[in-house]
């Protein structure tokens, strides 16, 4: 199947870049035919956020978007942040002492995934085809180099790779220009990355791991459109890790909560996922929980390096966008918007290039002039330092700075932060680190991992190739598990990894069928041996609501 443009992923860039190349099209009467494609079941099924978002890019994409009747309709009325000192004890930070940037007035608490069926919606009625369920799997290139489309993958593939009675073809989807969405660590991204060289002038990129539960609470509980930070425990106890968290009051008495944990963590010891089970039970937490009811979990990774770690953005006949290149701003710790607008520039460079010349396949570094040129690109400069100034410096001190930095010099001090580090480089040795002894879950609070990815409606058939790849089968146990007692039993937050004991050995187990799409593996490895790949399509989490 051929088009103008393909766009692979329908999350908030690749919807806003859909939406865009329309309009354009619209405007000047001009036929364009874009593509979406979707690994999802539907749009929205694998959206995991917060999330808070900030309407900038939406009003410039839809002025009318209330007359539309978006979903953004929980107005942030309370903003509140706190210093959490330990288990027990907490310290509420003072509004002048919060940077003005991070201040939440004018923004929207709400589901992120409800907002990309919202825009999907939209980006039909302009025309776009719209095509959830399939995975991208390969990159298609000319004989010039230049990309020339995607490959979904196959459908109906046996384990052992054998043609099963249920074998469809994957399809071939040819565009002019291919626009990459996929979101954070996107496996095609990544492939584009290593093959163009689009780092190798780029800072290290750095992640984090996301946690999010969706809970109904109590009347009492609840205050629509309060929205509640934390900085401190439970990650400071471990020597530098740090944590972040969020609380955010809904409509319908129903409370969003999670944990951001930097991968940048040193001690193998170290669990996420339990440390998120363990936050919720400080009672700054525990008691706006009392009396819920937990109704979802998620987790997906964090791209965190901003400005200075954006990779080239583009290549003969493709770009990259939102998370997928790492467009977050970590000072607000927000990317919908900074995603939705990446998407919208990528969208206008390549509608100019359509209408100049049709035969496409051009390396579009207009995008990256567009880029350079708008607010997206003022917003990361003066988000620069925030995250490196963390890592540099730890919690307190690292907070410190970036509240002088963004309120006393507004973001402009004359140097930019680096740290070299890459995540999967940082785990000290098991033997020369503190074990940890993590609570049990107690079922009313805090949960296990088997059955918080129950409530994340995770599934894939299992019967198809693992689509999580070791380079090196034999690293997990001859190397990870004696160096760092093979860190992916605890950094996977669906129990995907296990090592099993057989007739006095060890071996390492891969439970694909559990995961969620996080690709936390795929960052933090420390031999960078675990591949993350899509599974047939609709496969992983089908998130409700998140």
């Amino acid at each position: 199947m051929e088009f103008d443009v393909v766009i692979v992923g329908g999350g908030p860039s690749g919807l806003a870049a859909a939406c865009r190349i329309m309009q354009l099209g619209k405007q000047q009467g001009s036929e364009i035919s874009v593509c979406l494609v979707e690994k999802g079941a539907e749009i929205g099924a694998h959206i995991l956020s917060g999330a808070v978002v900030e309407p900038t890019a939406l009003n410039e994409l839809f002025p009318d978007w209330q007359e539309r009747g978006a979903p953004l309709d929980n107005p942030v009325i309370h903003d509140e942040v706190y210093y959490l000192v330990n288990a027990t004890h907490r310290i509420k930070v003072p509004g002048f002492m919060v940077p003005r940037v991070t201040h939440n007035r004018g923004n929207h608490a709400v589901s992120l995934g409800n907002l990309c069926r919202w825009l999907g919606e939209q980006a039909e009625a302009l025309g776009v085809d719209v095509f959830p369920g399939f995975a991208a799997s390969e990159i298609l290139y000319g004989d010039d180099g230049a990309v020339t489309g995607i490959i979904t993958s196959d459908m109906g593939i046996g384990a052992s790779g054998e043609q099963k009675a249920t074998f469809a073809a994957g399809y071939e989807l040819r565009a002019k220009y291919t626009i990459f969405a996929e979101g954070c660590r996107g496996n095609l991204g990544k492939q584009l990355m290593e093959k163009f060289e689009l780092q190798s002038e780029s800072a290290t990129q750095h992640y984090a791991i996301g946690f999010k539960e969706l809970w109904d609470v109590p009347p009492e509980n609840h205050v629509t459109g309060k929205v509640v930070h934390t900085v401190g425990w439970p990650g400071q106890h471990f020597g530098g890790m740090f944590t972040g968290s969020y609380l955010y009051h809904l409509e319908n008495n129903q409370i969003s909560l999670g944990l951001i944990v930097d991968l940048s963590y040193s001690n193998p010891h170290v669990s996420p996922f339990d440390e998120f089970q363990r936050w919720k039970h400080h009672p700054l937490i525990a008691e706006t929980l009392k009396g819920g009811t937990r109704v979802s979990y998620g987790a997906r990774a964090i791209v965190k390096g901003g400005l200075s770690a954006l990779p080239e953005l583009t290549v003969p006949g493709g770009l990259l966008v939102g998370d997928n290149a790492g467009f977050l701003n970590m000072t607000k710790v927000k990317g919908s918007h900074t995603a939705m607008k990446s998407g919208m520039l990528a969208a206008e460079a390549v509608f100019e290039s359509l209408t100049n010349d049709s035969a496409g396949g051009k390396n579009l570094t207009s995008f990256t002039e567009k880029f350079e040129q708008s607010w997206l690109h003022d917003e990361l400069d003066l988000a620069r330092n925030s995250q490196q100034a963390i890592h540099k410096f730890g919690t307190l001190l690292g907070s410190a700075f970036v509240l002088v930095d963004q309120t006393l010099f507004r973001g402009k001090l004359p140097f930019t932060l680096k740290d070299p580090t890459p995540d999967h480089a940082t785990l000290k040795k098991a033997a020369d680190s503190k074990r940890i002894d993590y609570p049990k879950p107690d079922g009313v609070l805090s949960f296990d991992k088997l059955s918080s990815v129950f409530i994340s409606n995770t599934n894939h058939e299992e019967d198809q190739p693992c689509h999580l790849q070791l380079l090196d089968a034999d690293i997990p146990i001859a190397r990870n598990l004696p160096d760092y007692d093979e860190p992916a039993q605890r950094y996977c937050p669906a129990e995907v990894y296990e090592v099993v004991e057989e007739n006095d050995e060890a071996r390492f187990q891969i439970n694909a069928q559990n995961c969620v799409h996080c690709k936390t593996c795929d960052i933090k490895d420390p031999a960078q041996n675990i591949v993350w790949v899509v599974p047939e399509g609709t496969g992983g989490p089908n998130y409700p609501n998140m």
